[in-house]
């Protein structure tokens, strides 16, 4: 019994702490504490700082994604070089047993 008391006693205190937060810039402890003194005042212009926080964020993600997309395709180019690297010394090394063996046959 004691067990089915606790999953409900969690929902509770979600909620409850949902109901209480209010959106961003709309004063000192919502939305993850305060941000400064616009953002203390709360209003059209915390409202606003936010915007322009999240927007800042937006960017920055953005650009960071397009420099990992970047930098993994330079590791792709740089490893396909290297497959016709190897391919190429393969070739090389299959040749030479070919060379090898048909030596072989001429001595024998």
């Amino acid at each position: 019994m004691a067990l089915r008391l606790v999953p409900s006693a969690r929902q509770s205190v979600n909620t409850f702490v949902r109901a209480m937060s209010g959106g961003f810039g709309d004063g000192a402890g919502k939305g993850g504490g305060s941000g400064g003194s616009i953002r203390d005042a709360g209003g059209a212009f915390g409202k606003m700082e936010a915007a322009r926080e999240d927007e800042y964020f937006y960017k920055k993600q953005k650009e960071q994604l397009e420099e990992l997309k970047a930098h993994l395709q330079q590791e792709i180019e740089h490893h396909e070089k290297q497959v016709e690297n190897h391919k190429a010394i393969l070739e090389r090394h299959r040749e030479r047993i070919r060379e090898v063996e048909d030596s072989q046959k001429k001595t024998l």
